[in-house]
């Protein structure tokens, strides 16, 4: 369950901060305006001339909001998972390793190793 909520967070995340950069890339800055008076077309916008300010700054305002609050929601969450073991074996269980006791060498008698 833990890893379809943080993949649906990091999701969310990664689209709402896609938007962000896009509404700021949209915005017109302060400095825009005066562009405005020799013919640029901002008081012929959708909103009017003062509406798409209002909207695109609070639209980016909510937008940073919910980008503050998944990246808390992602902290908290990559923080709660289990650690897993470094490595396979590292978690496996094994018997103590025995030593295997060497035969006892065969003795041959004198006479039985000298060839007739």
């Amino acid at each position: 369950m833990g890893d379809y909520l943080f993949s649906l967070v990091l999701t969310v995340h990664v689209l709402v901060g896609l938007g962000v950069i896009g509404l700021v890339l949209v915005q017109h800055g302060k400095g825009a305006d005066m562009g405005a008076a020799f013919g640029s077309g901002a008081s012929g916008s959708l909103f009017g001339s003062s509406g798409s300010a209002n909207f695109l700054s609070r639209t980016t305002a909510v937008l940073a909001t919910v980008f503050f609050l998944t990246s808390l929601g992602l902290s908290f969450l990559a923080s709660n998972k289990p650690a897993a073991p470094g490595s396979v074996m590292e978690g496996a269980q094994t018997a103590p390793a025995t030593t295997p006791v060497p035969a006892a060498p065969v003795e041959s008698s004198p006479a039985q190793s000298i060839p007739k």
